[in-house]
């Protein structure tokens, strides 16, 4: 039996327990691809708006960095200190170029899978230094995959690279006779066009890995038919859960129930805290049926959906009491009551045939038997 358990196929998608619990644990569809290649549309886009500064501002630090007093020649400190300024003022200018990188990083991390931070993803696990997991790991299917897409990739963007330097080498061989400015102009312009066709290859690998890497991560988190039944098993063990499920089963129920009163016959009222709905259908046998019913609040509802139906609303607090106290929803009334009920449909029936010509009947005062008639707390009047 436990073979049969590890050696069943996983087929059914992953449930919205197993998708949370797989964040928490930091299982995410992520993309390098996809961040690489932002990286490099927002590090392309910013160099066309600034690059001109950027370049502009390193060429000073060069100049400035062969402009020295000829004292300073002999002085112990001067390549040290030198490079140490040169240095920092590069920084400094190239610094937005890296603070953009990250802040692209992240957002494009964020864009596939969201952003998700989980302590398990830093926590130590034993198959991570296993040898023989280790081993399974380089030489697994996925590490096969793995090597084939970066191969694929470097063979991409190197074949880019390659057709860009052979198309500008005669003007790559030339910057070494070029003044300064001129110089970083020309690579400059020669790195853009590089960085725009670089682009559009990793656009490409990343546009093929993004859905590649949102179908493994299914495939990984994909059950068996019997993990779907254990954890629905489990969910629903909890009281919780189940009492969750009875309310929404409560919810329903009412809802349909009021849903209802706009195919009854008449809606009897106390007129405040009772209201039944009753349904009758000439053409059979039955006994008058009640559809919904309701105190207070639920009464107020059902005289609401009455009046927005045009179903007749018929006031008779001790029948109204009557049919609430004896009779469940979806329940024939009692025999005791089918005078006093067909009084009141046939008067809601006389009601509905003056249209067509028919006379009016006096309104009808129904007799409630003495053993079927309650008091608003539900205590039978005859037994006191």
């Amino acid at each position: 039996m436990a073979e049969q358990d590890q050696t069943e196929e996983r087929t059914e998608e992953p449930t919205a327990k197993r998708l949370e619990k797989a964040r928490e644990d930091g299982q995410i569809a992520r993309s390098q691809e996809l961040s690489v290649a932002a990286m490099m549309i927002g590090i392309a886009t910013f160099m066309y708006f600034f690059g001109s500064g950027v370049v502009q501002k390193i060429s000073e630090i060069f100049r400035s960095g062969f402009i020295f007093d000829r004292k300073d020649v002999f002085a112990d400190n001067l390549l040290p200190s030198s490079f140490g300024n040169h240095g920092l003022e590069s920084m400094f200018a190239i610094m937005p170029i890296f603070i953009l990188a990250v802040i692209i990083a992240i957002g494009a991390a964020s864009f596939l899978g969201g952003f998700n931070f989980s302590v398990k993803a830093f926590a130590p696990k034993a198959s991570k230094i296993n040898p023989l997991q280790g081993l399974k790991r380089m030489f697994g299917l996925k590490a096969i995959v793995d090597l084939t897409k970066a191969v694929a990739k470097f063979s991409l963007v190197g074949g880019v690279l390659f057709l860009v330097i052979s198309n500008d080498f005669s003007d790559l061989i030339g910057l070494g006779f070029m003044h300064v400015d001129g110089g970083l102009a020309s690579a400059g312009s020669m790195i853009s066009r590089g960085v725009v066709f670089v682009t559009l290859a990793l656009i490409i690998v990343a546009a093929i890995d993004v859905p590649y890497q949102i179908f493994e991560h299914n495939k990984k988190l994909k059950m068996t038919k019997k993990e779907i039944k254990d954890e629905l098993k489990d969910t629903e063990g909890r009281p919780e859960v189940k009492q969750y499920i009875r309310k929404k089963q409560r919810e329903l129920a009412m809802n349909a129930m009021i849903d209802a009163v706009a195919d009854s016959d008449v809606v009897i009222v106390n007129p405040e805290h009772f209201a039944v709905a009753l349904s009758y259908d000439p053409s059979s046998n039955g006994a008058p049926v009640m559809v919904a019913k309701g105190v207070d609040f639920l009464a107020e509802k059902i005289r609401n959906k009455a009046s927005e139906n045009g179903v007749p609303i018929f006031e008779a607090p001790p029948l109204a009491r009557a049919i609430y106290f004896t009779t469940d929803v979806n329940q024939s009334i009692p025999e005791a009551l089918y005078y006093a009920v067909a009084q009141v449909i046939a008067y809601v029936f006389n009601l509905n045939s003056l249209n067509k010509g028919a006379s009016m009947s006096k309104k009808p005062i129904p007799e409630v038997p003495e053993n079927m008639q309650f008091s608003m707390t539900g205590t039978l009047l005859a037994s006191k």
